[in-house]
């Protein structure tokens, strides 16, 4: 009896169905993982206070920070993967798989050093409370030693979706995530442990689904077959995920550094208004990585199609992932827009807290959508090789934007409105500008131009 199939053709055969069969289990993955933050918040909030609710909300804009870098590598992992699968090069394809077990252990070992190192200062620097800066520094020190777990996951996972399997991980983070809820339960509830229970429940599962997913590429058939005893960093693959990657974690790096700068602004209104947008940010958090679930599905299906030779394919994939991006966001938006009192309730019953985090919600949630399409438009783009170019513009699209009105329209009138209005014009400033990108990468790239030099 042969073996079941999880690889999902991308280079053959109608792209919508086959785009929805790849996302839809990595958008309910994504959403798992996910849901190890939300646990926690959850969890302190309802059972630890306001105050350990606002020290565990107040780190992910850090965490992120810290993280990002080294999580954007995974995308050069996933890129390399994908195109050698695609030109049917297996020595490439085995070399970029070790390559890339082998950079996410060691990022993981260079993080626990960074969050020891800097996490207190760090937070100081935010201004965060002194009412909930020691329960943070704990959670965040203790968060970071499950670093080289959680970046074994992110780079195993990138090397599953270039092969087009999604829905392993997907068993495997249900099964993390049933474990962490009940370790958030029994550390918090049972034996009152604050902010460390959740902590500690949080990486424990996060141990789980990485000995889970290098299980699985130690079984798996074909080229990206994992071998632990021969896992080496080879310089030629590790240059070209660098190319990708290094750009790609430096935007993501400085996307968080602009949103520590607003979350120390949102800092200065206090715990409450901390508590309240920990937990509108933590279910736009849902939207986000549902939005990112078709963003990941660009970067695989164009990296395989652009590997392959088939620029006829490119169009189709990127029409596809925006119409699911758009019905996404806008759909999910609209739910957590119209149930907002019930969602953010979840997480703490003090009416000042939800009415923080219904303002935040109306403001964000609405245009969401827009960064659904950004990030598509930049996905397509990566997976046609272009790393420096989507860096480019997102860092000028929104990050340096958004420090700059904190530095002069926020400054001039200091209230949360404003301060939120900088997300919603820096979307739609960097969605223009990705489009227009894009139409030009169209025109010069070698992929859409035949023999003789005419476009396709």
């Amino acid at each position: 009896m042969s073996k079941k199939s999880y690889k999902i053709d991308m280079c053959n055969g109608s792209v919508l169905p086959k785009i929805i069969a790849f996302s839809l289990p990595l958008m309910l993955s994504s959403c798992l993982q996910l849901l190890f933050n939300a646990a926690d918040v959850v969890v302190v909030g309802r059972f630890a206070g306001n105050e350990s609710l606002a020290a565990v909300g107040s780190t992910t804009s850090l965490i992120n920070l810290l993280t990002n870098l080294f999580i954007g590598l995974s995308i050069g992992a996933n890129v390399t993967v994908a195109h050698s699968l695609g030109s049917n090069d297996e020595q490439a394809a085995r070399d970029n798989v070790h390559t890339a077990i082998s950079l996410s252990i060691l990022s993981g070992l260079v993080l626990i050093v960074i969050g020891f190192l800097f996490t207190k200062p760090i937070l100081i620097w935010m201004g965060s409370p002194s009412d909930v800066l020691d329960k943070a520094s704990l959670y965040l020190k203790i968060i970071f030693l499950g670093m080289p777990a959680n970046m074994a996951y992110n780079f195993g996972s990138a090397v599953m979706r270039a092969n087009g399997d999604t829905k392993r991980p997907l068993y495997y983070l249900t099964f993390a995530g049933i474990i962490n809820v009940l370790l958030n339960l029994l550390f918090t509830i049972v034996l009152h442990m604050d902010v460390a229970g959740v902590a500690l429940a949080t990486i424990a599962a996060q141990g789980i689904s990485a000995v889970l997913i290098l299980r699985c590429l130690c079984m798996t058939d074909g080229p990206c077959r994992l071998d632990i005893r021969k896992l080496y960093i080879h310089p030629l693959r590790l240059k070209k995920m660098l190319r990708i990657g290094l750009p790609a974690g430096i935007q993501s790096t400085l996307f968080s550094f602009s949103n520590v700068l607003i979350q120390s602004s949102i800092n200065t209104f206090g715990s409450a208004v901390i508590a309240g947008n920990s937990a509108a940010a933590n279910l736009e958090g849902f939207i986000y990585v549902s939005m990112n679930s078709i963003h990941q599905a660009s970067v695989s299906f164009t990296s395989q199609n652009a590997g392959a030779g088939k620029p006829e394919r490119i169009n189709k994939i990127l029409f596809s992932c925006l119409a699911l991006c758009t019905v996404i966001g806008m759909g999910m938006s609209f739910g957590v827009l119209l149930f907002s009192e019930q969602l953010l309730s979840i997480y703490s019953s003090t009416p000042s807290v939800i009415t923080a985090g219904q303002l935040r919600l109306r403001w964000v949630c609405t245009p969401y959508f827009l960064c659904g399409i950004m990030e598509v438009v930049m996905g397509i783009m990566r997976g046609l090789g272009y790393s420096l170019t989507p860096m480019f513009v997102a860092l000028s699209g929104a990050c340096l934007f958004r420090i700059v009105w904190l530095n002069t329209v926020f400054t001039w009138n200091p209230t949360m409105d404003t301060l939120l209005l900088s997300y919603v014009i820096s979307w739609i400033l960097t969605t223009i500008i990705h489009t227009l990108t894009y139409l030009y990468a169209r025109k010069v790239h070698p992929l859409f131009k035949n023999t003789k030099g005419q476009p396709v």
